[in-house]
């Protein structure tokens, strides 16, 4: 079951390879996240020390939470895979034109996962392609269903 998708990621990178992970969180996030309080859109992954974290992941603070504390929506979060996943992105991102991205936030059973990844960002007039393809597509569609 879905929590959330980055639709943004679909349309700026050409998606090349993808792993599942989990991501290290605290009980107030699990509970906002579970109430679907969270967003990806911005949300990138960086290497860091041989370590992955997700960087601009926006989870809204649990409304019934004490204000004890001054909570971050935005920290940095630990992202948990193979050691060897890990090394072999962490060489990719330093070519030029790979990203590590977080596409999907859903439940597996009782756990939350993160779909993470390798992508290769695209060029404004590769984007501009993809949206002739996408209307000449729609066009094609529309005009075999008036002829059906």
């Amino acid at each position: 079951m879905f929590i959330t998708k980055n639709k943004k990621a679909y349309f700026d990178y050409e998606i090349l390879d993808s792993w599942e992970a989990w991501i290290e969180l605290k009980w107030y996030e699990t509970k906002s996240i579970r109430a679907g309080h969270v967003n990806l859109k911005w949300a990138y992954i960086s290497a860091v020390n041989w370590a992955l974290y997700i960087k601009w992941m926006h989870v809204t603070p649990w409304k019934a939470l004490p204000n004890n504390g001054v909570i971050e929506a935005d920290r940095d979060r630990k992202v948990f895979l193979h050691k060897k996943t890990i090394t072999y992105l962490s060489w990719k991102v330093k070519e030029a034109g790979y990203s590590i991205i977080p596409l999907e936030l859903y439940f597996k059973w009782s756990l939350i996962k993160l779909k993470v990844w390798l992508a290769k960002g695209r060029k404004s007039y590769q984007k501009k392609q993809l949206l002739k393809e996408r209307t000449m597509d729609k066009e094609a569609k529309i005009a075999a269903s008036k002829y059906v």
